[in-house]
């Protein structure tokens, strides 16, 4: 059966060519769109390195004013004030909030090993793993024990311990790195398992975490993360705002829930994917409608052919099969040739980690489900029709 299928679709190649291109574009569209989701779903899977329930960002907003104008004990100040509200459990300051855009790249280098690692910085104050509930996986976070050191303590991820120290203990060792001309030695001190500020559809990335503090520290930081009591209501963002207002009255105060910056960036990062989903779903109506329309022609053609089939012997049951058979396996050969063209992407690794083969693998999967069932509701009707076909009128159809 399965070979005189396949010398019936090479006979009619000419006819089937518009079929076959159909279905390979409808083929790519899906994977594209399965491809796209199935990674986000993958990266949403995977830890982001913190928790961030019952935590606030406060932004604050300084005018005009530089940041290395705030004088080391403002951030004192604002410390104990904050922590004298009923809600709040633990303070700390850092760089940027997670759950934002910000990004600060920075390029270090290892005396030792001679590697370079481009990655993400993050400067923070002692309190941040209880703030943002974040774990070690070896080492300690920074403390008043690394005071008065000749170099500045740093958390890495495994991202950046694998590349700058390969095949050896990370912990203990020094780095530099010479921006704005100046040169500054680093210590690895402790080893998180991951840090996705930007939060669960981040791609896994390099990642350090520098000790803030204020009197040692040439830089400033602008945002203060809170830990509150559990179920603190959003009407707490009135009061929090009066008593920052009391230790500095000529800022601004952008406050947020974590959770709720979470939810607003999740929405901005998904809105591509749903725009491609929608492209996609109406591209694959169009292609349906072009592919039954193919389908229905070409089975109007072949009546003088099926009206000889009919008068030979065969029952409607074996002409339905045929055509619906015919359909799949024209579907399977075009599908065919797409996965040969599709396999250079993760092959080649032209698309990196976005495309590797768990993702390819599923995004095939699907791509080849839906393209099946759509060749099989498209050649429905036509397969009923022929089938329907009387003998007799159909070998006297011109």
């Amino acid at each position: 059966m399965l070979r005189h299928l396949l010398r019936l679709t090479w006979k009619r190649k000419s006819r089937n060519l518009m079929l076959s291109l159909e279905i390979l574009l409808a083929f790519v569209i899906v994977f594209g769109v399965a491809a796209f989701g199935l990674r986000y779903w993958q990266l949403y899977r995977e830890p982001v390195g913190f928790d961030g329930t019952d935590t606030w960002s406060v932004q604050m907003q300084m005018g005009e004013a530089p940041p290395k104008s705030i004088a080391p004990d403002v951030y004192d100040t604002l410390r104990r004030s904050l922590l004298e509200l009923p809600e709040v459990r633990a303070v700390s300051f850092a760089s940027y909030a997670p759950y934002t855009r910000s990004t600060w790249t920075t390029t270090f280098a290892s005396p030792q090993t001679g590697a370079a690692v481009q990655t993400n910085t993050i400067e923070a104050s002692d309190d941040l793993p209880e703030v943002l509930g974040m774990r070690l996986v070896a080492g300690r976070w920074f403390s008043t024990a690394d005071d008065g050191q000749d170099a500045r303590p740093a958390v890495v991820n495994r991202r950046v311990a694998a590349e700058m120290f390969p095949g050896g203990p990370a912990l203990g060792q020094r780095y530099t790195s010479t921006d704005y001309g100046i040169k500054r030695t680093f210590r690895v001190i402790g080893i998180v398992d991951t840090f996705r500020n930007q939060g669960p559809l981040m791609v896994p990335t390099n990642f350090v975490l520098m000790r803030f503090t204020p009197h040692t520290t040439e830089s400033r930081v602008r945002t203060i993360l809170l830990r509150v009591a559990p179920g603190t209501p959003r009407g707490f963002e009135a009061k929090l705002n009066q008593r920052l207002k009391a230790v500095r009255n000529d800022w601004g105060y952008q406050i947020a829930p974590l959770q709720s910056m979470r939810a607003s960036l999740l929405k901005e990062q998904l809105i591509p994917l749903a725009v491609a989903g929608v492209i996609g779903t109406f591209m694959l109506v169009m292609v349906a409608f072009g592919l039954f329309g193919v389908l229905w022609q070409n089975t109007t053609r072949r009546i003088p052919e099926i009206g000889l089939r009919r008068a030979i012997g065969a029952c409607a049951a074996d002409i339905y099969r045929q055509i619906v058979l015919e359909q799949l396996l024209l579907g399977s050969l075009a599908m065919g040739v797409g996965l040969v063209l599709l396999v250079q992407l993760p092959l080649t690794g032209a698309l990196g980690d976005t495309l590797n083969w768990p993702v390819f693998a599923g995004a095939v999967g699907l791509s080849m489900g839906v393209i099946y069932l759509l060749s099989l509701a498209c050649s429905l009707y036509p397969g009923w029709r022929a089938s329907r076909l009387d003998p007799a009128a159909a070998l006297h159809y011109e």
